[in-house]
């Protein structure tokens, strides 16, 4: 089972979604440079992580976007991988075109960091397995650019498909039909708002985020 974490210039929490990562496979990722072009052979769960990218002084991940190794992570992609986006990772996934919709800034403008209230309204994916649907979980969010934004289609679409996994319990940042995660149309990539590698051992004051990663782990094996 082999798992990466993409690194750009300015990435936060890439550190943590690699501690995230080696506690639910049991071997420590690749970190991979943005500036690659290629990612370690058969690789098999990819992450994007939350941070800053590029200082996100353009717009958020618009430049993370264009990174070389959003090439090989979209070919892994087609191929299968699990690509987790978190955060600015979830921006950089709608940037490189990889899940629809954009990211905004946030309603009445103002930096969210605090814990946040979500419904799970999708748990047949391999991100969600370990959850049910409709139950109540809490992950951290620091954002100032959450707003998730899609066209009415395309809204409609998501629901349709159930491709909204994650929606917040209560508006926390303007997200269009409170939406706080979407799957691609294969459900094998994901983008979120909230941080579940933050949410991980007791430590942490909560562990709703072990399960998403361990989920991951169960569909990974189940497809060996």
């Amino acid at each position: 089972m082999k798992s990466a974490v993409i690194v750009f210039p300015g990435s936060n929490c890439d550190r943590d979604l690699a501690v995230a990562f080696e506690a639910a496979t049991g071997s420590k990722p690749a970190m991979v440079w943005h500036r690659d072009t290629e990612l370690p052979d058969d690789i098999d769960l990819i992450g994007v992580p939350g941070g800053f990218s590029y200082g996100d002084y353009l717009r958020s991940g618009a430049m993370a976007a264009r990174s070389p190794v959003m090439q090989a992570v979209a070919r892994a992609a087609d191929r299968g991988a699990f690509v987790l986006g978190i955060c600015n990772g979830f921006q950089v996934l709608t940037e490189s075109g990889l899940l629809p919709g954009a990211l905004l800034r946030n309603a009445g403008g103002h930096f969210v960091c605090r814990d946040v209230a979500l419904t799970v309204e999708n748990a047949q994916s391999a991100f969600t397995s370990r959850y049910a649907a409709g139950e109540a979980i809490s992950f951290p969010v620091a954002h100032h650019d959450g707003n998730y934004f899609a066209d009415d289609a395309t809204l409609d679409r998501l629901e349709g498909e159930g491709r909204v996994a994650l929606r917040y319990a209560e508006s926390v940042n303007g997200s269009a039909r409170n939406i706080a995660g979407v799957l691609n149309e294969a459900g094998n990539v994901l983008g979120m708002m909230p941080h579940p590698e933050r949410v991980i051992e007791p430590a942490h004051g909560s562990t709703d985020g072990q399960r998403l990663f361990a989920g991951l782990v169960e569909g990974l094996l189940a497809r060996a």
